[in-house]
């Protein structure tokens, strides 16, 4: 059943003199319940028309007074829209108390991000990655810099958030942090999901990403060739650490994981297939998606290589990788090592799997997208546009040595 309302002006109290003015007050009623509160404003008593809650006549002083009339009945009446709008309970106080200014506390920007991000700091490794609160905690801090830099002042209520705000802080994000437009956006995206709770919370009465559109731009990412990376796989190692290191790279090339992946991998994650072959079962840290990866013969090799290994032996992993940061610095030596151009990074391997080790061999993209435990198709289809690139440029090479011929035939003939 939907709660009754109604608002009535009346005059409150009398005086005995004659053309005396009298305070007009305001009664609201909430499914039975009333409270009152003063306009502000007085009327002479013989002047008021009690039935319509009026000022008689059409001078200025009954315009003026009934058209500030008509102003405060609309506040209150969309005062009382929003409450239903948000579907929580509510008495004629609460209208009042929102009319007067006293409704809630002002929400700030930085104090509900702040929040957030402590919420999200205690579900790390149950919910979420340590990397995503990271980038959470680093979008806040660019959002605090933007309200410095932008607004001259140290915190924003959320309510100030529009259109602008949000366009603003992608130049700012491109033109004095140098983010590239990607990165802006993604930055963005994190914001947004504030900005979407505080929506939910009814702080905002209005979602100001309704009209700003994101599209992230094409980037056509890095990979290994079959020949760099047949040369990584051969290429002989003499110090221990940078040899685990190109294990681990090569390791991931083959079977397609990020770095945090492999660095969780047990024993337990070793099963053996219905086929009679291992295969790797695991979540993916990022997207808490399943996976199922059978192992190919450097794959599995690598393992075995790391089979005495004291962490290994203790249960403590399958592979005793170094941390992310040394990894990527050792992997700079090996590309020299290698005459190998490109930035070797952990996620590069990554790469090198969707595209090289697999689609280019003809892998349904579907397979790959499941053994990257990718929840949807949209990602995987990334990869198909840089092998459909390959395609393109081999094809050219084709094209260039066929025209060769028919220009010798051409020549012979004449």
């Amino acid at each position: 059943m939907k709660d009754s309302f109604s608002q009535l002006f009346y005059l409150k109290g009398k005086h005995f003199e004659k053309h005396v003015k009298v305070p007009i007050y305001l009664r609201l009623t909430v499914t039975g319940k009333r409270c009152e509160l003063s306009i502000s404003r007085k009327v002479d008593p013989e002047k008021w028309n009690a039935k319509t809650g009026r000022m008689r006549g059409s001078g200025m002083e009954a315009v003026q007074l009934n058209q500030y009339l008509d102003m405060v009945r609309a506040k209150v009446n969309k005062i009382h829209f929003q409450l239903v709008e948000e579907g929580n309970p509510f008495s004629a106080l609460d209208i009042k108390n929102i009319y007067k200014g006293k409704d809630r506390e002002v929400k700030m920007l930085l104090t509900v991000f702040d929040e957030h991000n402590r919420q999200m700091k205690k579900l790390v490794d149950k919910e979420f990655a340590r990397g995503t609160w990271k980038r959470y905690f680093t979008t806040r801090n660019h959002i605090a810099e933007f309200i410095r830099h932008e607004y001259k002042r140290e915190d924003l209520p959320v309510k100030d958030v529009d259109l602008k705000f949000i366009t603003r802080f992608e130049y700012f994000m491109k033109s004095v942090k140098d983010c590239n437009h990607n990165s802006a956006l993604k930055y963005i995206n994190n914001f947004k999901k504030i900005i979407r709770m505080a929506v939910a919370n009814g702080w905002l009465t209005k979602d100001p990403f309704y009209n700003y559109k994101v599209k992230f731009k094409w980037v056509n990412r890095e990979f290994l060739s079959s020949e760099e990376l047949q040369n990584l796989v051969d290429l002989e190692i003499k110090w221990p650490r940078i040899d685990i290191v190109r294990d681990m790279f090569v390791f991931c090339c083959y079977t397609g994981l990020a770095y945090v992946d492999v660095q969780k991998l047990n024993q337990d994650n070793l099963v053996k297939n219905i086929d009679g072959n291992l295969w790797i079962e695991a979540k993916r840290t990022k997207t808490d998606a399943k996976f199922s990866i059978p192992l190919l013969p450097t794959a599995l090799a690598i393992i075995e290589k790391y089979q005495n290994h004291p962490k290994v032996v203790n249960g403590e992993c399958i592979l005793p990788v170094l941390s992310n940061q040394k990894s990527n610095a050792y992997l700079k030596e090996i590309a020299d090592l290698c005459g190998i151009k490109k930035n070797l990074t952990t996620h590069l391997a990554r790469h090198t799997f969707a595209t090289t080790v697999t689609l280019s061999n003809g892998v349904p993209i579907e397979t790959v997208g499941k053994m990257l435990g990718h929840k949807n198709l949209r990602a995987t289809q990334h990869y198909a546009k840089i092998v459909n690139k390959k395609v393109g440029d081999d094809m050219a090479i084709l094209k260039e040595k066929l025209v060769g011929m028919e220009n010798n035939k051409q020549t012979r003939e004449v």
